[in-house]
């Protein structure tokens, strides 16, 4: 160890020279690209209204939408198979033209059953603008400055200017009978820009201008006030924020959100000390491999119980990522205890049979249908996760518990 010791000095040395170095070196970069993206700290990111929107609804539920709107909003549906009924606002800045007409047509039911829907980027879905006929166009911004003005028709509410604002996307038609204007943008002349619709039993709110609620237009000056004044249309209910990342499979379950570890090493003090720690451990891992005494191994007797023998397999199965063969004993065993404890035929799976389930049983009918919905469902896959067998076994626990 004497002998490595002036080798591991000299190396650690130098790493944290190069470090050095190079944090000099480097120069910082504003990025304004217009993501949109509520875990962003960029200037022209979400997370300062990601964090405060759970302010502007005390009291109620913000669930963030990591799925396609159509697969989310399908599954958290009165016949759906997901957690919840999906009920309140749905929330969409920037990046909507990622939204399929399957999408469209959901939210759009969505809003039909008496909900809101609230949108606000420079374009939104053909779909959308197709049933809501109207059109959108594009002034380019003719002051030096690039400073345009964003106003309520409501005058008791608070107007306010954006800056680095290339030109301005406004309504140039819509229907004047159905449609009532909110807000307008000003630079050489007043366009219409903010515009409320009844559809169904609910409400659409179509806003041209989300830069106002990035980080940048939020800590400036008094700016925010203005993206209040807008959510003060909504009502007071829960809110569904449509995310800037998408998973793009069927919607299993609600989504953990995302490790903050990305925005430590976007710090560059963090992100050396985290490189520094990665290289130190593999400099430990790599002079400590060489072991000055055999480990003597401990072998313990296996014990040959039944339960320790299921706890094998089941592990055996479950580490080597076979869920489908999980999934398919699971439901298995599930209908043979049906068929035992009740009495029942498990070959067709249909209304009936739920009912005479939920008599039997004295289980919820509502419960049982989303236990046996989910069986068909999960049956009908070709694909099977770690998802399906967390949300399948949930569904089995509660129907015995």
């Amino acid at each position: 160890m004497k002998k490595e010791f002036p080798i591991i000095l000299v190396i650690v040395v130098l790493i944290i020279f190069g470090a050095f170095a190079l944090g000099i070196k480097r120069t910082k970069t504003i990025d304004w690209e217009e993501s949109f993206n509520e875990k962003s700290t960029k200037p022209y990111g979400l997370s300062i209204f990601y964090r405060e929107l759970p302010f502007l609804f005390d009291e109620y539920e913000i669930r963030t939408v990591y799925h396609q709107p159509h697969s989310y909003l399908a599954a958290n549906s009165e016949d759906g198979w997901g957690d919840h009924v999906a009920k309140g606002n749905y929330i969409k800045i920037g990046n909507s033209d990622y939204l399929t007409p399957l999408s469209v047509h959901e939210l759009l039911n969505f809003v039909n059953n008496g909900n809101t829907l609230f949108i606000s980027d420079y374009y939104f879905a053909k779909e959308i603008q197709d049933t809501l006929d109207i059109d959108i166009g594009f002034e380019y911004n003719p002051s030096k400055d690039s400073i345009s003005e964003l106003s309520f028709t409501n005058k008791s509410l608070n107007f306010t200017k954006i800056d680095k604002n290339d030109g301005d996307y406004y309504f140039t038609d819509y229907d004047s009978i159905s449609t009532t204007v909110l807000g307008h943008v000003k630079t050489d002349k007043k366009r219409t820009n903010f515009i409320h619709t009844s559809f169904g039993k609910g409400s659409i709110y179509l806003h041209l201008e989300p830069k106002v609620f990035t980080n940048y237009n939020l800590l400036k000056e008094d700016r925010y006030k203005y993206v209040e004044s807008l959510l003060s249309y909504l009502p007071d209910n829960d809110v569904y924020l449509d995310s800037y990342s998408k998973y793009q499979t069927g919607y299993d379950g609600e989504v953990e959100q995302e490790s903050n570890l990305s925005w430590f090493l976007d710090q560059l003090a963090f992100r050396w000390a985290w490189y520094t720690a990665i290289i130190f451990g593999l400099l430990f891992m790599i002079f400590n491999a060489k072991r000055r005494q055999r480990i003597i191994k401990i072998i313990t007797p296996l014990q040959n119980t039944t339960v320790a023998f299921v706890k094998t397999i089941s592990n055996l199965y479950f580490e080597t990522k076979d869920y489908k063969n999980l999934i398919e004993k699971k439901i298995t065993y599930f209908f043979e205890k049906i068929r035992t404890d009740y009495n029942l035929n498990t070959n067709e799976l249909n209304e009936a049979f739920i009912s005479k389930l939920a008599a039997k049983s004295g289980k919820k009918k509502n419960d049982v249908k989303t236990l046996i919905n989910y069986i068909k469902l999960i049956q009908s896959k070709r694909e099977y996760f770690e998802g399906n067998l967390v949300t399948l076994n949930k569904h089995i626990e509660n129907f015995y518990s």
